[in-house]
């Protein structure tokens, strides 16, 4: 395999990754978060479902935190190393290209501090649930951090399913290319705002 072709099969896989598995789990963790909007008993008794899955370590490491390392690291190279498609794409486009790159810097800071402040603690015996997470964003700085942080993430994944369809060949048409924006636009504030009603719900 050249250069040429290896750079493209990492690309494929670093934008596959995105989708699934971290796309899936990105939604499902907000899902999960949102049941403190009805109480603090239906977070600690969903938060307590998740926690508690056969081979949870397992699932966590192999189906969350390698791809999370990858596509994070990969993505970081590329921000720093990628240029604009002058004369391909709008000029539209290429904002959303930057703040793709941006946000995906943002979205890995975020990630790494989310899981040092939850799942690492775990180790040290705190338990994930209601008032773990109450206690950090009760803080005003980790609350606007918090919401800063989820917009990005969730930003990178929606704008990222626009770049996924066109990487794998699904969106090659102006026009389909068009539509998908508008889809990833809907994703983008509708998944935000879930996000966002769930994080303050925590306060």
């Amino acid at each position: 395999m050249s250069k040429k072709d290896s750079s493209f099969a990492i690309r494929r896989l670093h934008s596959l990754l995105g989708v699934i598995p971290l796309g899936v789990f990105l939604i499902q963790h907000l899902l999960v978060n949102h049941t403190a909007t009805r109480s603090e008993e239906a977070f600690n008794f969903a938060a307590g479902i998740m926690g508690s899955l056969p081979f949870v370590l397992f699932l966590e490491i192999f189906v969350i935190y390698i791809p999370i390392l990858f596509h994070g690291i990969y993505g970081i190279y590329i921000a720093f190393t990628a240029r604009y498609n002058v004369g391909t794409y709008s000029t539209f486009r290429n904002w959303m290209f930057l703040l793709q790159r941006v946000s995906g810097v943002i979205a890995f800071i975020f990630i790494a501090i989310h899981v040092y402040q939850t799942r690492v603690q775990v180790f040290f015996g705190t338990e994930v649930d209601f008032d773990m997470v109450h206690q950090i964003v009760s803080n005003p700085a980790w609350l606007v951090f918090y919401i800063i942080g989820i917009i990005a993430t969730v930003y990178h994944f929606a704008n990222g399913l626009w770049s996924f369809m066109v990487t794998w060949g699904f969106t090659q048409s102006d026009r389909s290319q068009r539509i998908m924006s508008y889809v990833s636009g809907v994703i983008f504030v509708v998944v935000s705002f879930i996000g966002i009603q769930a994080i303050l719900a925590f306060i």
